[in-house]
């Protein structure tokens, strides 16, 4: 939670940092609270979990969900108790995402006397809101463990498709939601030789059809309100679209038979016979948001019953928003407290591995701490991951496309760009910033020589405001790496170099500290992106971090002295993907590259190949020694955004003939302009 307010300066603020004390909403003034969707924490989170919820919203807090039938399952599997199972990934969750540089307010737990109590609170307020009601129902029963079988503990053959592992809540092969007495020949997760029959169960439910018209009123308002990104909820025309909606919600069940949870609250006499039960996984883990941040700050309910003060933005990936735009929000109206609901919805569709499916049982993909075994810094795991963010539709992660992003947009773009202007000033100036001449403060949209460089950057710096206040996320990165090709076009057309200092001394101090200051900018831009590189950038220019400008400024002025230079990225060798591609493409391919006398990448040391006669811990590198021209610059960005074409016409399903056209045709330009571009690099 962070309040985002402008400043008399006109510049963006966060406060306070992650892990400072907790800030309280003030009046008048735009408070921002934020969340990312509540994993369980029955196992190590993959990249498309970190994309999809955490990533996104990186400044603010992540918490962590442990109750519900999916830990139990988990737990039975490693032979632990529930309790012991989440100790053990709370800490796997915290070491990766604490490695991926994402900040967190407050790492929380949901097994807390806090999330107990207003769980429920809740629940007894729906029930004396009058929207519970009794229900029974047929429930599979396992005959050997003796007891009722949540859904997740079943498992057999899916009715709608006939795949032969769906669970007993939903079908991985088809998707389709289903109850698990629907399954044909259902089998018990615990022991598969038991005998599962049906038997009838008694639960408390949750009247959403009695809600559903302040449900659907709030979703109108709210909807157009926050601006929400495109979903199964409601279309661009703001008309409601969730079949769940259009056919009518109907009661769903508040309670399990399990141990692991949160108790139903009894008061007095237990009349409904729910003693010993639960409360069902989907209706506590939202209730997570507002019980960690009770754990955060006992002034919790500033944030969350002060909607006239409070926006609430919330993350997620699509699986998530039928629970985040039509469940919670009814049991918030069906509570009749006066709560902060959904102000601005952010979700992705799904990142897919490689042609498939992240899947752990399988071994295929790239989970948690294991990102960190391929010597890939954390930053340009980061960067690939947000620019290549599934918004409108699938993505797929590639290994090659990874190594382009860090070869060619952050090493050749970004990073040439930074290094090529400090490298100058430690070298022709002996680190000192020569005096420009330039007054501090904006410059001049009608300077003389450079009134196209500083209109462009000064839009370009609009564009990024703009994208990241409607939390579109990955085109403020595209805008970040468009300013830093502005820059390198900047020092390419100006002439940078020894010749320009002898003949016009003065032109070469102006153009050196406006692509300094320029720099600085990026330092503000990339750091919700990629926060180590910033603070890199940040100690070499000998600077303390600044806020996101509206406006190219002259901010450091001559006489300022600059740190070391380095390089902030360092080549990756295109040949590392087939490495990679085999050490997580699971465990039929690694079989297949064994039985191919493929050499096992296991074994091999994690990082890159060292070439003969590097020096020890040296990476090899082919950063170019001179500048780029103008049309590699071009060459370079056309190609990413070519690649990004043939990633989402690759997503898109279903798959048909015409599709299949489209695709050919994107990579086969994308093909031309790699070729034209080597090409030019090679004639540099």
């Amino acid at each position: 939670m962070a309040q985002k307010i402008r400043t008399d300066d006109g510049f963006l603020r966060v406060i306070p940092p992650p892990g400072h004390e907790a800030p309280l909403p003030k009046e008048g003034e735009q408070n921002v609270l934020v969340t990312s969707a509540l994993p369980y924490c029955n196992n190590v989170p993959h990249l498309g979990n970190i994309i999809g919820s955490t990533l996104s919203a990186d400044v603010f807090s992540r918490y962590n969900h442990e109750y519900g039938t999916a830990t139990e399952t988990q737990a039975l599997k490693e032979g632990i108790t529930p309790r012991e199972l989440c100790d053990k990934y709370y800490v796997l969750h915290k070491e990766t995402y604490e490695w991926f540089d994402i900040g967190f307010d407050f790492f929380g737990r949901t097994s807390t006397p806090h999330h107990t109590q207003i769980c429920q609170e809740i629940f007894l307020d729906l029930g004396k809101n009058g929207f519970l009601e009794k229900q029974e129902k047929e429930q599979t029963y396992c005959e050997g463990c003796p007891k009722f079988l949540a859904d997740r503990y079943v498992e057999g053959i899916c009715p709608h498709c006939g795949y032969e592992d769906a669970r007993g809540d939903q079908c991985d092969g088809c998707s389709r939601t289903l109850d698990a007495i629907e399954l044909i020949k259902p089998r018990c997760l615990v022991d598969k030789t038991h005998i599962v029959t049906t038997k009838t169960s008694s639960h408390m439910y949750l009247r959403l059809d009695a809600i559903q018209p302040r449900t659907e009123e709030w979703i109108k308002q709210s909807w157009k309100a926050g601006k929400w990104s495109p979903n199964a909820v409601i279309n661009s025309d703001g008309e409601l679209i969730d079949a769940r909606l259009k056919m009518g919600l109907l009661p769903t069940p508040l309670t399990r038979d399990l141990k692991w949870g949160v108790p139903v609250p009894i008061e007095g006499e237990d009349i409904h016979g729910m003693k010993g039960k639960v409360l069902y996984v989907w209706f506590d883990a939202p209730i997570g948001y507002p019980s960690i941040t009770a754990n955060y700050t006992p002034e919790w309910k500033q944030w969350w019953f002060n909607p006239k003060n409070v926006d609430l933005y919330q993350f997620m990936g699509k699986d998530n928003v039928y629970f985040h735009t039509i469940y919670f929000p009814s049991v918030q109206i069906g509570d009749g407290r006066d709560w902060t609901k959904l102000h601005h919805l952010s979700t992705t569709e799904y990142l897919n591995y490689e042609g498939g499916k992240f899947s752990k049982s399988k071994n295929r993909g790239v989970f948690g701490p294991a990102a960190k075994e391929t010597g890939i810094p954390a930053s340009v795991w980061r960067y690939y991951l947000l620019s290549s963010r599934p918004e409108t539709a699938d993505a797929m992660f590639s290994w090659t496309e990874c190594i382009a992003a860090n070869n060619n947009v952050l090493l050749n773009n970004f990073g040439n760009f930074v290094n090529r202007a400090l490298k100058f000033v430690s070298s022709q100036f002996n680190s000192v910033v020569p005096d420009s001449g330039d007054a501090p403060g904006p410059y001049s949209p009608n300077d003389s020589l450079d009134s196209e460089f500083i209109t462009a950057v000064n839009g370009l710096l609009k564009e990024y405001i703009d994208a990241m206040d409607s939390v579109k996320i990955r085109l403020g990165l595209q805008t970040v790496m468009l300013i830093s090709i502005r820059g390198n076009n900047y020092l390419q057309s100006s002439g940078l170099n020894k010749v320009l200092i002898a003949s016009n001394p003065t032109r070469c101090a102006q153009v050196i500290c406006r692509a300094v200051n320029l720099i600085y900018a990026l330092s503000a831009l990339i750091h919700p992106f990629m926060p180590a590189t910033s603070d890199s950038i940040l100690a070499q220019l000998n600077a303390p971090a600044r806020a996101v400008p509206e406006v190219l400024s002259s901010d450091i002025l001559g006489g300022h002295i600059i740190g070391t230079p380095e390089h902030l990225f360092k080549k990756i060798e295109e040949s590392m993907a087939e490495v990679w591609r085999i050490k997580f493409g699971g465990n039929d391919a690694q079989a297949a590259a064994s039985a191919a006398g493929t050499p096992d990448p296991l074994k091999a040391v994690p990082g890159q190949p060292k070439k003969k006669g590097a020096k020890k811990g040296a990476v090899a590198s082919s950063v170019p020694l001179g500048p780029k021209s103008p049309e590699a610059l071009a060459l370079e960005a056309k190609v990413a955004e070519q690649g990004q074409i043939v990633r989402e016409l690759k997503a898109r399903t279903p798959k048909t003939p015409e599709l299949d056209a489209e695709i050919k045709v994107t990579v086969e330009v994308l093909k031309g302009l790699k070729a034209e571009l080597e090409k030019t690099l090679k004639q540099s």
